[in-house]
């Protein structure tokens, strides 16, 4: 048990920049690639993962002063921490039973995928310690060590259903066909699915209305790093910055939207390659079988939706911490909710307006489970030791993933009748979600043929 929990500690310690790359090298190398193409795909994709990281921290540096300044001048006096998703990774590694996490996903993912129940291999193992946190929350609540497996076990299992359903509007929306999004993000699609579908019944809403259709309507403020200044300017003015500091904000604002697509693309130059070697190692051993990749979400992050959406939510992040009550969370760590943006791009396929709509429509919602979460999320840090905090201070992720399936499964955790509804409405809800992106992956199909 011990050399297990090693090689798995060994593993983590090389980061999602090493060890996916690695991991699909060995793919590629198994469906027969030449060794050249293999390593340069993987070397290629550990780059793209590092110039992301690279970006969203510069992004994260220069927005959160600004998040502040808007906080202060606007009053804002909450007593709960923010501690962002790395805190929560922390909380979760520390658990005694989170090695176990990992044979967990890889034997339900093969078991799917040998009864022909997913075409998805999930290769982005590193993000398992969102099932692990998932355990580790349900154990808080009701310390039940079996709940919290069978809980991260259902996750894992609706993580695979949404890749499989996911996957042409992925493809259409950055264009590299056999791979899908398996981060646990996709979950929060299941809940936005059925107010999207209410908005597109209103006319105006159904237009296009993606980045490129908006270039089409107002020139060049649409353009990237035109739209990044005016965001990046209006948030400095916001904060109360100075003209230097604004024009400042702006030019970073402008460089993290340029930046963006460029970066994105070396993801489609590392998994073409891989999805071509892969879809021909299947059409020889396995007629009519699809395989699609399953990774982390990056591989979405040349959409500029992605990043105009998620700058907007950051002063409607603030605004309703303000004005909610309940709410005890301060953003700040998490005040980029990608976790958000990026199921909403999926959703509404891309349309700017529907996917801003739906993020002020449900940020309240993650500021209450968060809020919700703190004392189990406290306790925790205190139990394992693994987060140091003063005297009588609690801490929580403000833009906690995937809320409402944590929320309902830790409720139904502790058997109650509210709880196995919330659970009801949920399985509901996703069926109706397979169901939409069905007949949307047979519409897309149809315009590419």
């Amino acid at each position: 048990m011990e050399s297990l929990q090693s090689v798995i500690q060994f593993i983590l310690n090389l980061g999602a920049a090493v060890f996916v790359p690695a991991l699909m090298i060995i793919i590629g190398l198994i469906v027969r690639m030449k060794v050249r193409d293999a390593v340069s795909a993987g070397i290629i994709l550990g780059v793209a993962f590092l110039g992301m990281n690279i970006v969203i921290g510069f992004m994260i540096e220069a927005l959160t002063p600004a998040a502040q300044g808007l906080a202060e001048r606007t009053g804002i006096n909450l007593s709960i921490l923010d501690g962002g998703w790395t805190s929560m990774a922390t909380l979760a590694w520390a658990w005694p039973f989170a090695f176990l996490m990992f044979p967990l996903q890889l034997g339900i993912n093969a078991i799917m995928l040998v009864i022909n129940k997913t075409k998805t291999l999930n290769v982005d193992l590193w993000n398992v310690w969102g099932k692990i946190l998932t355990a580790v929350l349900i154990i808080g609540v009701t310390d039940n060590v079996y709940l919290a497996f069978i809980v991260a076990g259902i996750q894992i299992v609706t993580e695979l259903i949404l890749c499989d359903a996911n996957q042409r509007q992925i493809q259409e929306l950055n264009g590299i066909p056999g791979v899908t999004v398996s981060h646990g993000m996709m979950i929060f699609c299941i809940f936005l699915m059925p107010i999207d579908w209410l908005l597109k019944k209103i006319p105006a809403l159904r237009k296009d209305m993606d980045a490129n259709a908006l270039k089409d309507k107002i020139g060049i403020f649409a353009e990237n790093h035109v739209m990044g200044f005016i965001i990046g300017g209006l948030l400095g003015i916001a904060a109360g910055y100075d003209v230097a500091k604004t024009l400042m904000l702006a030019m970073q604002a402008a460089a993290a939207l340029t930046l963006f697509p460029m970066v994105a693309k070396l993801f489609m130059q590392a998994l073409s390659p891989l999805s071509d070697g892969i879809s021909e190692f299947m059409k020889r051993k396995f007629k009519n079988r699809e395989l699609f990749i399953g990774l982390d979400w990056p591989i979405l992050a040349g959409c500029s939706e992605v990043w105009v959406a998620i700058v907007l939510m950051v002063p409607v992040t603030l605004i309703f911490a303000l004005i909610l009550p309940g709410n005890g969370v301060l953003p700040f760590a998490g005040i980029l909710n990608i976790s958000l943006c990026a199921p909403a791009l999926i959703v509404t396929g891309g349309n700017l307006i529907r996917m801003i709509i739906l993020g002020i429509v449900t940020t309240p919602i993650f500021l209450y489970v968060s809020t919700f979460f703190a004392g189990t999320i406290t306790d925790l840090a205190h139990s394992t030791g693994a987060i140091s905090l003063k005297a009588g201070q609690e801490i929580t992720w403000s833009t906690l993933e995937y809320p409402v399936f944590r929320y309902i499964f830790a409720e139904a955790s502790k058997f109650t009748l509210l709880g196995f509804i919330f659970v009801a409405i949920w399985v509901l809800l996703l069926v109706f979600y397979v169901k939409m992106m069905k007949k949307r992956t047979i519409e897309l199909e149809k315009v590419s043929s």
